[in-house]
């Protein structure tokens, strides 16, 4: 006999979980302590918000293609760990977030911290339950274990009744890992495919999603290279795609490069591979026609709910994106000028001026991408600072971007101590703004009592810049909400036990960083980074004028 904490961990064990992220309540006794004879078979990493921890399960899931595992308490606690869900969801991660429970023999009185867990979620995860019998958490646990690894990866949300853990059950724990195989494509699939591409003029392959294996991603490049196809990344997975190959041609994504738009707009065959068409890579839906784009698409997805969700394709193939990229052969067209002026379009977009501050991000990525070891791992929250890592930095075949498909601020941050946890051998950066810092640099104390200790890069300009940027071209010189005043960020670090400096000049910032890959304890480095800098292109002053001139300018 077991009681039902110690069944759903033993069963988390059997099906490979490793690490899991979470903050303690009384709601969950019976799994914590079940936790306490895992450590280092099952290591439960304390954070101090459930926000960070379901960030840290998102990232985790998103990294190592396997569920990340959140436990957070009743009521606040799992309404607190909502947005780790909401993001895991647009980012396609397998995430399991175990919540606590008030007593089955309470449910329906509003009793204290009640709320109906799969009402709440239902919209949010891919899947929400609630387990009503200590004898049925093996059934659960391996249906939302598998449920958030098929398909379209995604959160499942688990409701743990207090009695429920704690009961007692005679019920054996699963004894292996569920092995899911993907869904491949028909002989008949692939050769329409090709078939369509061989006769394109102006094709484009746009690929997403975070559940790419190494040999998937290999596979891939190797067709699109030997077919001369320009390869385009959907919104924050262009690290699922070799930056250094010449087929590869940028993002698609917030702040879309003019050449991105020019060839989706003007692609005569677009072959999407796993690709969930959201708004930002698709310009609100104005590249593509909805719901009939005008070029030909050919849309691969292992989910059937993502095929024709918006678009209906000229061919619409159920695999995944491993197994369809191992079945490609190459085809052959005259796309050389295409591939070729497209490519030139993303070495053209990195020649970006120096910028108007003390810190300039423009020679500071340009030193990144030369020191960065190939296998480093990037993060980052929302903000304007987000152009820096996501469009200045080539990614290699092992360098990896963890970022928030939701636009969620404070994501950054919690991502890169995941990150530590799952790989502690590597460089991982942070880049925050100083508004997206603070909404979870508790979380260092996380990073610190884990020993999982990122360098985080603190774009400091005192503003919240995406906010003021758009104030400034809707609203311009009416500047509300958007200023800043900010504690001493180095003061603080080194309060949690992190290597800190303030870094006020370009200059310095090299020598700084040296200092930060050193240390044994991370690093936080606070950049002094002008208001003006708001964007690569662009200064606040150039923003506000332009605004300005257009309502002074006659109808």
């Amino acid at each position: 006999m077991r009681n039902g904490g110690q069944l759903l961990i033993e069963c988390l064990l059997a099906l490979g979980a490793t690490k899991s992220f979470g903050v303690p309540g009384e709601s969950y006794l019976a799994v914590l302590d079940a936790l306490h004879d895992t450590v280092g078979r099952l290591d439960y990493v304390l954070c101090r918000n459930e926000g960070g921890a379901a960030f840290m399960a998102a990232a985790y899931g998103k990294l190592t293609r396997t569920p990340g595992i959140c436990f957070v308490t009743r009521g606040p606690g799992a309404t607190n760990a909502s947005i780790g869900v909401h993001t895991a969801m647009q980012d396609s991660a397998p995430m399991i977030l175990f919540v606590g429970q008030v007593g089955t023999d309470m449910k329906g009185r509003e009793a204290f911290q009640e709320i109906d867990y799969p009402a709440a979620f239902g919209t949010v995860a891919k899947w929400a339950v609630e387990i009503n019998h200590v004898d049925r958490i093996p059934e659960i646990v391996a249906r939302a274990w598998s449920t958030a690894l098929s398909g379209r990866p995604g959160p499942v949300v688990v409701a743990l009744p207090e009695d429920v853990v704690a009961a007692l059950t005679g019920a054996p724990p699963l004894t292996g890992a569920i092995r899911i195989s993907e869904p491949g494509p028909t002989s008949e699939a692939i050769g329409e495919a090709r078939d369509i591409l061989a006769s394109a003029q102006r094709p484009l392959i746009l690929i997403g999603g975070s559940n790419w294996s190494e040999a998937g991603r290999a596979a891939l490049q190797e067709f699109a290279e030997k077919s001369d196809i320009p390869v385009v990344a959907a919104f924050r997975f262009q690290d699922q795609f070799d930056n250094h190959s010449p087929v590869f041609v940028g993002e698609a994504g917030v702040g879309m490069p003019a050449h991105v738009r020019r060839l989706i707009v003007e692609a005569d065959v677009i072959l999407a591979i796993n690709v969930r068409f959201g708004e930002m890579t698709t310009d609100g839906y104005s590249l593509l026609s909805v719901p009939q784009p005008r070029q030909t698409l050919i849309h691969v997805h292992a989910s059937d709910r993502e095929i024709g969700k918006v678009y209906q394709p000229a061919l619409a193939i159920q695999a995944g994106p491993n197994a369809f990229a191992a079945a490609l052969a190459p085809v052959t067209g005259g796309w050389a000028q295409w591939r070729g002026e497209a490519r030139a379009g993303y070495e053209a977009a990195f020649d970006a001026p120096g910028q108007p501050s003390p810190v300039d991000m423009v020679a500071v990525m340009k030193w990144l991408g030369e020191i960065l070891p190939p296998d480093a791992i990037l993060t980052n929250g929302a903000g304007n600072f987000t152009v820096w890592p996501n469009k200045f930095f080539r990614f290699g075949p092992q360098a990896r971007l963890l970022a928030p498909q939701s636009g969620a601020m404070g994501y950054g941050l919690p991502a890169a101590v995941a990150a530590k946890v799952a790989h502690p051998e590597r460089v991982v950066v942070c880049f925050a703004g100083d508004g997206d810092f603070q909404m979870n640099c508790q979380e260092l104390g996380t990073a610190m009592q884990a020993g999982a200790q990122p360098i985080v890069l603190v774009l400091n300009n005192g503003i919240y810049g995406t906010i003021r940027a758009h104030q400034e071209r809707t609203f311009p010189a009416r500047v509300s909400g958007t200023t800043l005043q900010n504690p001493d960020f180095v003061t603080l670090a080194r309060a949690y036990g992190f290597h800190a400096e303030r870094v006020g000049a370009t200059a310095d910032f090299a020598a700084a960083f040296e200092r930060a890959l050193a240390s044994a304890s991370g690093a936080v480095l606070d950049l002094d980074i002008s208001p003006e800098a708001l964007t690569p292109r662009q200064t606040l002053s150039q923003m506000r004028a332009a605004a300005l001139a257009s309502l002074k300018a006659p109808e």
